[in-house]
């Protein structure tokens, strides 16, 4: 865990076009750096559909959403709250949402219900939970398509960035675009490209990676991945497969072992 030895909590976030597979590929890392039993991993699903918690086996009864539309909600009906009451709830809410499993902590985002700016509350959950983060080895969090919604929702930094794509054009465009959006408007320190379900090397082969993705390796289509995700079972059952191993030698190239 070199992120880990000096104290440092490594935070990785998953980025790509939908349909690539980064909420598996963000269970199956789960698995991986999990398997340390000294090894403390959140994992934080800041996608609203919320796929993390099947791929992992874990029921979400609370999402950071919930709290916040819910404090919004006293607000608007009139109950006065002072900042230090509302930090007092908010940490609290925050601790109670939090969804544990060995030396796993699994956090929801979940969707926003209220549009609008609501900038007080906005910025306490996001320091609530990188405060929280800190309490953690490793922090995976599956998010959305770009890395936007992560820099504003969850976290305002991260340590590894992994943009995924398939064996497609087009996801190679929308990680470019992601690296490119990131190198400005984010702080990470490391960025690297997976690619995700190819049917083998002649399919890498024949793809042309831009030099600045750093291309980390890629990842075969796995039939008991895909196995477990027809039949919604948690990857953290799976032994060994080869999507596995592929998997930790990506994490390996990127500087992360377990």
């Amino acid at each position: 865990m070199p992120d880990s030895k000096n104290g440092k909590t490594a935070v990785l976030a998953m980025c790509g076009k939908g349909g690539v597979g980064k909420t598996s590929l963000s269970a199956t890392i789960v698995k991986i750096l999990s398997s340390n039993p000294d090894t403390k991993v959140l994992a934080i699903d800041a996608d609203p559909a919320v796929g993390l918690s099947t791929a992992l086996g874990i029921d979400v009864s609370k999402t950071v959403d919930d709290i916040r539309n819910e404090l919004i909600r006293r607000v608007e009906s009139g109950h006065s709250t002072d900042k230090a009451q509302m930090l007092s709830m908010l940490d609290y809410e925050m601790f109670s949402a939090l969804e544990e499993h060995k030396n796993i902590a699994f956090l929801a985002i979940g969707r926003p219900e209220k549009e609008g700016c609501y900038c007080q509350v906005n910025h306490i959950l996001k320091d609530l939970i990188a405060g929280m983060s800190e309490n953690f080895d490793y922090v995976v969090i599956d998010g959305e398509a770009g890395i936007e919604q992560v820099n504003r929702r969850v976290m305002e930094k991260v340590t590894h960035l992994i943009l995924v794509s398939d064996a497609s054009r087009k996801g190679i465009n929308v990680v470019r675009t992601i690296k490119e959006v990131s190198d400005s408007a984010i702080d990470y320190e490391k960025a690297g490209l997976i690619l995700n379900r190819l049917r083998g090397p002649e399919e890498r082969e024949k793809l042309l990676i831009p030099p600045e993705l750093n291309c980390l390796g890629w990842i075969p289509e796995d039939d008991t991945i895909r196995s477990f995700d027809i039949e919604g079972r948690s990857i953290l059952e799976i032994d060994d497969s080869p999507a596995v191993a592929a998997v930790e030698n990506c994490l390996r190239a990127m500087g992360i072992s377990h």
